[in-house]
């Protein structure tokens, strides 16, 4: 006697359309972007010492006086 086996068609919940792909791409292209404007920036100033204090006055006094010998 043959066997027969019963396979029913499949059920199965993928569409083949690819918008999970596609919507994974466009999160993953917007968080790479976030991360290069925001994120390395903020990296990099961690690492670096604080700039130096430059003291700059108000006012220079730039009047040459010639000596009267020459």
């Amino acid at each position: 006697m043959a066997t027969i086996v019963n396979t029913p068609a499949g059920t199965g919940t993928d569409s083949g359309s690819g918008m999970g792909f596609l919507l994974g791409a466009i999160l993953l292209i917007a968080f790479a972007l976030l991360f290069f404007f925001y994120g390395l920036p903020y990296l990099g100033g961690m690492f670096q010492a604080s700039a130096p204090q430059v003291n700059v006055p108000g006012q220079i006094d730039v009047n040459i006086q010639n000596p009267q010998g020459k």
